[in-house]
């Protein structure tokens, strides 16, 4: 049977990670649909672009304008007669839908996958990924969230899929949008970048990450947080990489200034080259980095930045 990936989007562009989330769902099986619950149909024809995706059903309603979970999960569960896979991004948005999917359906949710194994065998983290548990699942439809940056991205342009309009299921009424409140930044978002330099506790104070901040404006980065410098205070919530924050993957991962508790190698291990700097040469950080620096952050940080002036590399 064909696999259903639930688009995540913001009515005119798809999230980055769904192109993952088609690539893991391309690995079950090799008819791959794409739900875009959306107001408006621009979502759905980007959707449609994707390589490897053979059908966009578009469920067009001013009720799925903002993603309301109790609004999305009746719609994904008429729907799911049709599907032995439901596969949903592992972000803020899918593992609010998903579990939801799950309990109406009376199945068991496989969470933040890395691998397929099988149709029915997926292999999954466990203790802050300090462990990896292969699971099999006997349920007739499975529900399942994808970690993103286990998966290479599909091509986003190259696909001519058909699209199918569906009509919207009936609103439950369980919530109504009230407003959002949303960080606006100039620098890349954390779990789309390529480059990210994260602070900790050891940068002892919210203004000392204008620091960090300098350099990554030069490098085209964003700018991360540990939970221990969140919890501080330093940094809002949504600056937060970790278990308990954003899980990401980017080519260059800079840690400045912290320790490396379990909690948070577990969001930023896979990332392709990490490079740690700390006044603590016993510091966790360092079994992960591929690249150690112990010394001062407040004197390497700033040295940091004076070489690339010299360099002539400026804000982007």
């Amino acid at each position: 049977m064909a696999v259903l990936v639930v688009a995540d989007h913001d009515n005119s562009a798809i999230v980055p990670i769904i192109l993952n989330t088609v690539t893991a769902a391309a690995a079950i099986s090799g008819d791959v649909h794409v739900l875009v619950a959306a107001e408006g149909s621009a979502a759905a024809a980007e959707a449609a672009k994707i390589a490897g995706v053979s059908k966009v059903l578009a469920a067009d309603s001013g009720d799925y304008a903002h993603q309301l979970a109790e609004n999305i999960a009746p719609l994904v569960v008429g729907l799911a007669g049709g599907y032995s896979h439901i596969l949903f991004p592992s972000n803020t948005s899918g593992k609010n839908i998903a579990p939801r999917v799950a309990a109406l359906l009376d199945v068991a949710q496989i969470s933040d996958i890395l691998e397929v194994v099988s149709e029915d065998t997926f292999v999954r983290p466990i203790y802050a990924g300090n462990a990896m548990a292969t699971v099999q699942s006997s349920d007739s439809v499975k529900v399942i969230t994808v970690r993103g940056t286990a998966f290479a991205a599909a091509e986003a342009e190259g696909g001519n899929a058909a699209i199918d309009a569906i009509d919207a299921a009936d609103n439950p009424g369980l919530s109504s949008f009230v407003s959002a409140e949303l960080t606006k930044s100039e620098r890349p978002e954390l779990t789309a970048a390529r480059v990210i330099i994260s602070g900790g506790r050891g940068l002892q104070s919210g203004e000392n990450f204008e620091i960090i901040e300098k350099v990554a404006d030069k490098l085209g980065a964003a700018v991360g947080a540990s939970r221990a410098a969140v919890d501080a205070g330093y940094k809002p919530n949504d600056y937060q990489v970790g278990q308990t924050g954003k899980v990401v993957a980017p080519e260059l991962y800079i840690a400045v200034g912290i320790s490396g508790a379990i909690q948070h190698l577990a969001g930023m291990k896979d990332s392709k080259v990490i490079v740690a700097i700390n006044k603590d040469e016993e510091a966790p950080i360092f079994t992960v980095a591929d690249y150690g620096l112990v010394g001062d952050l407040f004197k390497i940080i700033p040295e940091l930045d004076e070489e690339l002036e010299k360099q002539g590399i400026t804000p982007r």
